[in-house]
């Protein structure tokens, strides 16, 4: 095992501790900084949750993880793979490749696509023009725009996710369940959604930690803005550490967001046991 625990200590842990020790530090990619970087203890998160610009941040990538993952892609891709249960039609194969495609499609490739499909003079701007609502969607309703985007992407692993676990609810339970006067809505309830709660708990982990490091996307889509109105705290980040050259500032941004990310996992983690144990 020591070959192995060498590597991972290498590429894994290495730059983790080199990251937590350089968010201590007044560390820049150019000046002083760079040549002789000094200890500034908890300076930078002193300043951190001192500036508003990474706090309306954080209130964004909240926004964003809600909308597009807890919300919209766990609902969707529960509906459609609920809808599908059973079903081995023609279209419901094609169905399920569009959707597959656009979670493997490239998230470069994919932001470029809702680009063109949402700015002014795109292909939704053009047909909405024949009815008198143009406008440039990434500008007035940015959020909304890369929420929907990241929906459309993200919504087949869901999919995925929730199709395995319904494979795996007996259909005899279910036919019971139907015999006994059970109707639809108490059978999702009753039934189906607890014996799918694993399987929940677990997608939810998943698509929140996806989520909350999304950059590519806003990035192509908006660049965080216009102005700050779409910055959500991953391209606060990139802003603060490689355009403005205060590596230390961003990372300690990092970390924060590690953190963020560790407490959403440990949340979900205990709803597992919980639910084991029950």
């Amino acid at each position: 095992m020591a070959p192995a625990l060498g590597i991972m200590g290498l590429f894994f842990a290495g730059p983790i501790i080199w990251s937590v020790y350089i968010a201590f530090t007044n560390k820049a990619l150019t000046g002083v900084g760079a040549q002789h970087p000094k200890w500034v203890g908890f300076a930078n998160f002193t300043h951190m949750f001192q500036d508003p610009l990474f706090v309306h941040s954080l209130v964004l990538t909240a926004i964003f993880v809600i909308g597009s993952a807890i919300i919209g892609q766990n609902t969707l891709g529960f509906l459609i793979a609920l809808l599908e249960r059973g079903k081995n039609s023609f279209v419901t194969r094609a169905l399920n490749t569009f959707i597959i495609a656009a979670w493997v499609m490239p998230e470069i490739v994919a932001g470029f696509c809702w680009y063109a499909f949402l700015y002014q003079g795109g292909t939704l701007d053009t047909f909405l023009q024949h009815f008198g609502l143009s406008q440039d969607w990434l500008y007035t309703t940015p959020m909304l725009a890369i929420i929907i985007a990241n929906i459309w992407r993200g919504t087949a692993f869901s999919m995925l996710v929730y199709s395995a676990g319904l494979s795996d609810v007996p259909a005899e339970l279910l036919e019971a369940a139907k015999v006994d006067g059970a109707s639809q809505i108490s059978l999702l309830r009753r039934v189906i959604i607890p014996l799918l709660r694993r399987s929940i708990v677990t997608n939810l982990m998943l698509i929140t930690l996806q989520t909350l490091a999304s950059f590519t996307l806003i990035f192509v889509l908006t660049a965080g803005g216009p102005g700050e109105a779409s910055q959500t705290t991953p391209l606060y980040i990139y802003q603060q550490a490689l355009q403005l050259y205060d590596i230390s500032y961003g990372t300690a941004m990092c970390i924060v967001l590690l953190l963020i990310g560790a407490l959403f996992s440990v949340v979900y983690i205990k709803l597992i046991r919980v639910e084991e144990v029950g």
